[in-house]
């Protein structure tokens, strides 16, 4: 009989957060793999849970994740934990479902903390679509690439940072995406958790006078869909029509498909954009 792996949600500050279901699993399972052996033995201490441990991080995840796989298939139930929160969620483990998966080991998850989702139901922002970044790529390239398309993003957007590279990702963010409302949530679930309702050019300010302290996360607005359409208009109509239909044209469109994507750009009829190319033909 194979093993199965399960992914066990650990608190992200409040250990009273931790669920019986996990506790009761971490005491059952044969081993667990944890990010920082270091940091989760305390949890493990304080609810005397004697489960051996091996660690599982970003810097072994490829050797170290064959090893847990070879386990399972041996008949192992393996349980992995992050440091904080989800595992799976901005960290290794996704590395390991997906092995688990390939190797056909069952997999289930026991749901528990998350910052990403704490964080936006506290932003007092809307909850209803939201996209979640993690961490910002430290590669300045797909930095600005993904901060290229975070322009145009209308749904929520969440994002981690630490205390030390807090006020710089603010300034980045200001310039990309222009000033928003935005909310800053620290220390979730601990003594000093706050939740910092604000705009870009205000936290700036603020984080000027005040040292960042804590780990954060940025509830982001999105953007208003009629701004986006409107700036996509104006990006438009710096092409003439003509130029505008060729670009769909050479994407294997009829004309009468053209026309009717060039319309909807433009914010026009279809029988406009017929009478401009008429025009212009005669």
């Amino acid at each position: 009989m194979e093993g199965k792996l399960y992914l066990c949600a650990t608190p992200i500050g409040n250990l009273e957060d931790i669920t019986f279901r996990v506790v009761r699993t971490l005491k059952e399972v044969d081993l667990i793999a944890a990010e920082d052996t270091r940091h989760s033995i305390k949890l493990l201490n304080h609810f005397e849970i004697n489960t051996p441990m091996t660690s599982y991080h970003e810097f072994n995840k490829m050797d170290k994740g064959k090893y847990l796989i070879g386990q399972l298939k041996a008949g192992l139930n393996i349980a992995l934990v992050t440091d904080a929160g989800t595992p799976g969620i901005s960290d290794p483990g996704e590395e390991l479902v997906k092995m688990a998966y390939e190797a056909g080991i069952e997999v289930t998850s026991l749901p528990g903390p998350a910052a990403c989702v704490t964080a936006l139901t506290l932003s007092g922002l809307s909850t209803r679509r939201f996209a979640f970044e993690a961490f910002l790529p430290s590669d300045k390239k797909e930095k600005q690439q993904v901060l290229k398309e975070l322009r145009s993003e209308t749904r929520t957007v969440i994002l981690y940072e630490a205390p030390h590279r807090l006020a710089k990702t603010l300034k980045e963010l200001l310039e990309a995406l222009g000033d928003r409302r935005i909310t800053l949530v620290r220390e979730l679930t601990k003594k000093y958790e706050t939740s910092f309702r604000t705009t870009f050019s205000e936290a700036i300010q603020y984080y000027n006078e005040q040292e960042p302290k804590g780990e954060y996360v940025i509830v982001i607005e999105g953007r208003l869909q009629k701004d986006v359409e409107k700036e996509d208009r104006k990006q438009w109509e710096t092409l003439t029509v003509q130029e505008h239909m060729d670009i769909y044209l050479n994407k294997g469109m009829d004309k009468k498909e053209a026309m009717k994507a060039v319309s909807t750009d433009r914010g026009v009829s279809k029988r406009d954009i017929y009478q401009i190319l008429l025009e212009k033909k005669e």
